[in-house]
């Protein structure tokens, strides 16, 4: 029997975003596996690929990858995407004659749209694909995935700069991992490490929005989740922890943590209208939902209510939603 039974039934990222995403678990360990295995045999760099594995799986599942672009920074950090994208036959092949190359390569796989062998270039390339895209009218998505290492270059702030003035739509994923070819050092490293640790911005953050939910009217409160304008100012007005971004005019959505095998989860409008309905958080996990399910139901139920209507409608909000995510196998 093989030791990676999930990824032997991936080709390409179609095949993995037809797998469940409970399925993403396993999916990250075997990728990690795989990824070891075929280093192991052509040499290469280790610690940037297994820093991504969870990650990469995660922006594959979740994006339409190639119609969505991704451009990983230098490319060190793409060995678990090659082996994803149709090449993990020749994965030990990597960096010898003739065989794939140790960076993204376009004349390699249409899942590679920029080939760098330099750092800090990812953010640039990327704006210039989506200065292309709206001018041609598409509605892809771009994606740059950059390390704190690469951040420290000054080609990267330019594109930073850049990419706050033309305001075009992309996506930039900032690995903040503490670890590139080697682990970073310098000021950025240091800094970012003091960013990481600062708590004010998420515990203000969630405190203002349990408060949210219970003083507003729902549809209200629905309405605010969505004004990411007015928690980036928010986010600026901090002071202490604020984002390195946010001065370039660039929209910070927060920090990912990525637990070592966490599978990859993904919301839609309605499974995040659903636990609203439920009065969760987005990150709340299976138990919390089924108890607060029961608590709903309890508090809502006729012979608790005494004859309350709004809370007979509450109930029957409550039921559907519940229906919604367990269709969604979220519990």
């Amino acid at each position: 029997m093989s030791d990676t039974p999930l990824l032997d039934t991936i080709k390409t990222p179609q095949d993995l975003r037809n797998l469940r995403p409970d399925q993403m678990r396993q999916v990250a360990d075997e990728l990690r596996q795989e990824t070891i295995a075929a280093v192991s045999v052509t040499g290469g760099h280790f610690g940037a690929g297994l820093g991504v594995v969870e990650l990469t799986t995660a922006i594959h599942y979740v994006f339409n990858t190639p119609h969505d672009r991704l451009i990983w920074d230098v490319g060190h950090q793409a060995y678990p995407h090659k082996i994803i994208t149709g090449r993990r036959a020749r994965m030990r092949t990597l960096r010898q004659g003739g065989g794939l190359s140790g960076f993204t390569k376009r004349s390699e796989s249409e899942y590679d749209p920029f080939g760098a062998a330099h750092s800090s270039t990812s953010i640039s390339a990327g704006l210039g694909m989506a200065v292309a895209r709206d001018l041609k009218g598409t509605d892809n998505h771009v994606i740059a995935v950059i390390g704190d290492g690469s951040m420290s270059a000054g080609m990267a702030y330019e594109a930073m700069n850049n990419a706050g003035a033309n305001k075009n739509r992309l996506i930039v994923i900032l690995n903040d991992n503490d670890m590139s070819i080697a682990p970073p050092v310098g000021a950025m490293s240091a800094y970012l490490a003091r960013l990481v640790s600062s708590r004010p911005y998420t515990g203000i953050r969630n405190l203002a929005k349990r408060l949210a939910r219970k003083l507003l009217p729902r549809a209200l409160f629905k309405a605010s989740n969505r004004a990411r304008e007015a928690q980036s100012a928010f986010h600026n007005n901090i002071g202490k922890g604020q984002g390195y971004a946010d001065p370039f005019g660039m929209f910070g959505a927060g920090r990912v943590k990525v637990e070592p095998g966490a599978p990859a989860r993904r919301l839609g409008k309605l499974e995040r209208n659903a636990l609203a309905d439920l009065d969760l958080e987005d990150e709340a996990d299976a138990a919390k939902i089924r108890a607060r399910y029961k608590e709903l139901v309890k508090r809502c139920h006729p012979d608790s209510n005494g004859g309350d209507r709004s809370a007979e409608a509450k109930l029957q909000r409550v039921i559907k939603a519940y229906k919604t995510l367990q269709k969604a196998k979220l519990v």
